[in-house]
């Protein structure tokens, strides 16, 4: 066990300890947020559904139930970051798993009376609230909605590269480039954007090359190639073929034309799918980007239909575990004080 990990875990229980010591308050506070701020409504309606309980969806719901908001948060356990041992840029919490940061925000969101379930929204519609379908059957009424659904990423067609995704294949390198530091990259083209990825790269070793793959090299601009050269960048054509793996370690990439090149990190560029089908049959405006479909937002998360907010990856794929908290939080406190116009508007129009 690292000394990070000893140092996260000593913050964990003394977060949990805080959290029995003021067990009492909790529940009360629990309590408060189910029967407060319904505005009228029926006592079956939630304030708020989170959809999605990644970063963004559990930041939200925590400032939701910190604000004594009756919220339900349904999570469908399909994180985006799920296949990698550790995230990396967040601040307190550089190299935590990603499945233990879950964990506790999971443990934290309980302390406030937040009812979470392993579910799916199969279907929203809206008659004044919300009408929310799970797939276990379950229907719920919810007056606000906060969709963090996140995104897929679709990977190339290589052999090797799906099994090695989050170990020795990678995407970002500011979410893991420092653990693997001067090693030999390769950089898989998947288009002549991925140019930029490989001169990105190449701040976190000298041994980078750019494998064209399925790109002719006659895609690649002269500033493209003139970059590549300063950078220190080999480029070389032809299909890849597969990925050669050792004792559970990548060490090369293998052309169609059986020429092999050693690698020990291999960077992709997947093609991003955002999960934004319940926002599109709400009506959301949409913005096409070369990154994927995502929902037109303000500055808080807020979509175009009135009481949807968005955040994390469903309005983004640059949105790191960071910024997705981010996210989440901005969307909640929005929501909370939306509620409480529309609470009070109610009580003096009687």
């Amino acid at each position: 066990m690292t000394e990070h990990t000893r140092d996260t875990r000593n913050d964990q229980n003394a977060r949990k300890a805080r959290g029995t010591r003021n067990a009492r308050d909790t529940e009360r506070n629990g309590n408060a947020g189910r029967t407060r701020g319904t505005g009228g409504h029926g006592s079956g309606t939630h304030d708020v559904v989170v959809v999605g309980g990644g970063a963004a969806g559990l930041s939200a719901a925590l400032v939701l139930g910190r604000a004594r908001r009756r919220t339900l948060v349904v999570d469908a356990g399909e994180p985006r970051n799920a296949p990698s041992s550790h995230m990396q840029g967040y601040l307190s919490r550089d190299g935590m798993a990603p499945a233990e940061f879950l964990a506790v925000g999971r443990e934290e969101i309980a302390r406030y009376g937040v009812e979470l379930v392993r579910d799916r929204v199969t279907d929203v519609t809206r008659d004044g609230d919300f009408t929310v379908v799970l797939g276990a059957g379950r229907t719920v009424r919810a007056r606000r909605l906060v969709v963090a659904t996140g995104l897929q990423d679709e990977l190339p067609a290589v052999p090797g590269v799906a099994e090695r995704f989050g170990r020795d294949v990678l995407h970002c390198p500011f979410c893991h480039g420092w653990e693997v530091r001067d090693e030999p990259f390769g950089v898989l083209a998947a288009g002549p954007a991925s140019v930029h990825q490989a001169l990105m790269v190449s701040q976190w070793s000298k041994d980078v090359t750019l494998f064209l793959h399925t790109v002719a090299e006659e895609e690649l601009s002269g500033q493209d190639l003139r970059r590549l050269a300063a950078a220190g960048v080999d480029v070389v054509p032809g299909e890849v073929a597969e990925l050669l793996v050792e004792d559970d370690r990548l060490t090369g990439v293998r052309l169609a034309d059986g020429s092999v090149h050693a690698r020990s990190v291999l960077y992709v560029a997947p093609r991003p799918v955002p999960r934004t089908g319940l926002l599109e049959r709400l009506g959301a405006a949409m913005d096409e980007t070369p990154f994927g479909t995502y929902p037109v937002v303000d500055p808080t998360g807020l979509t175009t239909v009135p009481g949807v907010w968005a955040a994390g990856n469903a309005i983004g794929f640059a949105e790191q575990v960071v910024h997705a908290a981010s996210g989440g939080y901005r969307a909640a406190a929005a929501i909370v004080g939306d509620l409480l116009m529309a609470d009070l508007d109610a009580a003096v129009t009687g």
